[in-house]
């Protein structure tokens, strides 16, 4: 059995990963580009928080998704050839993916008060608030991540006797499984994105009856359904790696090896899903 899942992994990582990684990074500086390169885009705050993303999300999939598909043809892994790697590899990555979630659940605040009837909230869409917003979200992300660059280092798995690339503090590994991944990665974005997703969409279909000028009706509309495309595909496929995570780090489930090696599998596929969400084009 583990070595069918052992080609199976390999496939997966290979030609699933190799096609996320593609279309990902073409589709966000698409993205990108095309934000830019409109100035009705370049005006709104909504579209910069969604310019940023995109940008981080070429980062996370060159970091996140590029090992993999290395990996599944038996190139070298350039976290075990360098502590300095190792450590930069983790700290960078998850400082990315943080913001990157973090600009999706702002893009989708954003538009929420965009399309809502009161103009109080309406005040808070301001393209120059969003810059500042976002360089406060980055210098937050990068210093919460210090930790990985500490903790990080390359040792010798006692049963395998194989390299890994691991955190060797138990109290921070505990802090990023239960917290890092499961919360700020995981659970919390989702319901975030989901809940005021929802109420942007609630807005957009009452816009209709309000005293709204007809270019900023379309604007409103154009840019909310892009968020809520990215909140579709965020919800789907967040949450099936963030379950099977959780699922994972429950002993008495994990104790029995079969059952063991199929939530290792499960955790293998859902990771590849879950890096679809920064794959997606949303233009």
């Amino acid at each position: 059995m583990s070595t069918t899942f052992s080609f199976a992994t390999k496939q997966i990582n290979l030609y699933f990963g190799a096609s996320v990684l593609v279309a990902g990074v073409v589709g966000s500086l698409l993205n990108t580009l095309v934000f830019l390169s409109l100035k009705t885009f370049r005006q709104s705050s909504c579209a910069f928080y969604l310019i940023i993303m995109s940008i981080f999300n070429v980062f996370n999939l060159i970091f996140g998704v590029l090992p993999i598909v290395l990996s599944a043809v038996s190139l070298p892994d350039g976290t075990l050839a360098s502590v300095a790697y190792c450590k930069f590899r983790a700290y960078f990555l998850v400082a990315c993916l943080q913001t990157s979630m973090t600009c999706l659940c702002l893009a989708t605040i954003d538009q929420y008060c965009a399309t809502c009837s009161r103009p109080r909230f309406q005040q808070w869409c301001n393209i120059k608030l969003a810059q500042r917003i976002v360089i406060i979200n980055i210098t937050i992300w990068m210093i919460h991540e210090i930790p990985y660059l500490l903790f990080y280092n390359i040792i010798v798995s006692p049963t395998t006797n194989q390299l890994s690339c691991t955190d060797t503090n138990h109290i921070f590994e505990q802090y990023r499984i239960y917290f890092i991944i499961l919360v700020l990665i995981g659970y919390l974005p989702v319901v975030v994105v989901a809940l005021f997703g929802l109420m942007a969409y609630r807005n957009l279909q009452q816009i209709a009856y309000r005293t709204v000028p007809l270019v900023r009706r379309r604007l409103d509309k154009q840019i909310t359904v892009m968020v809520l495309v990215q909140v579709v595909v965020n919800v789907f496929t967040q949450l099936p790696y963030t379950t099977v995570g959780a699922i994972s780090l429950n002993e008495s489930l994990t104790a029995n090896p079969v059952f063991q090696a199929k939530i290792q599998f499960a955790i293998i596929i859902t990771r590849i899903l879950a890096y679809v969400t920064y794959a997606v084009s949303i233009l």
